[in-house]
């Protein structure tokens, strides 16, 4: 058999791709990240009994998550090579500043969601469990270390790659990934996600306003989302807060998540104003 034939048409068609538009190219990466990984999903839903769109337990959605994440990046650095552009495009460079960046974004998100959960203990509506103090201290190392990984995958795919390929045109761009990032959460989640859809939007704009700010680089909305999942998993995992019954979940939380209450939605506002002025007088 002839292959010839066949790698010159391979050629080209991966020509013509890295001349799409970048719709097109955003939905190639995509389709290509969910073929690869099928074939590892499948017996690994099989053997941890998944079904897609119900929610996860935790021992469920670990293994899942982890075999999708762990494809992401060398399918970004194979795409990177196809298209003749530094890997540092899609907004990584192994650098110091990349590594100050993000250090900088995991503590204000950290102490971000220490304040949110302030205000409602002022309020009288949150209450915590000192006696859970050293659980929270086991949790805190492998909870960070997930959500740092969770971060960086997610920075990479969403704002490095999806956002920055149509980020000229800033709100379309923001709005446009961020409503897919939302979107797709209900994979692992189920419909019980659907009322973080807001909160899940608005994070994934203050994310891309952070990327622009930070020069389009993944360093600050990494450490961002990081301390957000690193806080709210850690303190969840210690059973270290308990809400009042009196607590009006509209504000606080459907079902007590943050991004489905008011003043989740509230905390992103306030922490996207703070990026715009606070990088602006740099």
């Amino acid at each position: 058999m002839n292959l010839f034939p066949i790698l010159i048409d391979a050629t080209a068609f991966v020509k013509s791709l890295s001349q799409a538009p970048a719709f097109i190219q955003i939905g190639f990466f995509f389709l290509i990240w969910g073929l690869v990984w099928l074939p590892i999903a499948i017996p690994i839903a099989f053997f941890v009994k998944w079904r897609p769109f119900a929610p996860l337990e935790l021992q469920q959605k670990l293994p899942l998550v982890a075999s999708l994440y762990l494809l992401a990046p060398p399918i970004l650095w194979k795409i990177a090579a196809l298209k003749r552009v530094p890997f540092s495009t899609f907004g990584i460079s192994l650098n110091t500043d990349l590594l100050t960046s993000t250090a900088l974004g995991l503590g204000i998100g950290a102490v971000g969601i220490l304040v949110l959960f302030g205000v409602q203990t002022a309020i009288g509506w949150l209450h915590w469990n000192p006696e859970n103090w050293r659980k929270w201290l086991t949790a805190s190392l492998p909870t960070l270390l997930l959500a740092l990984w969770i971060g960086f995958t997610e920075e990479l795919v969403f704002r490095g790659f999806f956002f920055g390929q149509i980020a000229s045109n800033f709100w379309w761009g923001a709005i446009v990934s961020s409503v897919i990032f939302a979107v797709l959460h209900l994979i692992w989640e189920g419909k019980e996600n659907i009322p973080q859809l807001p909160g899940l939007t608005l994070m994934g704009v203050v994310l891309c306003l952070a990327f622009v700010q930070n020069q389009n680089s993944i360093g600050l909305p990494w450490g961002l989302h990081a301390g957000w999942v690193w806080m709210i998993a850690s303190l969840d995992a210690a059973e270290i807060l308990s809400y009042d019954e009196t607590a009006p979940e509209w504000l606080t939380g459907i079902d007590r998540k943050p991004l489905a209450g008011v003043l989740g939605l509230s905390f992103l506002l306030v922490t996207g104003l703070g990026i715009e002025v606070f990088w602006r007088s740099l």
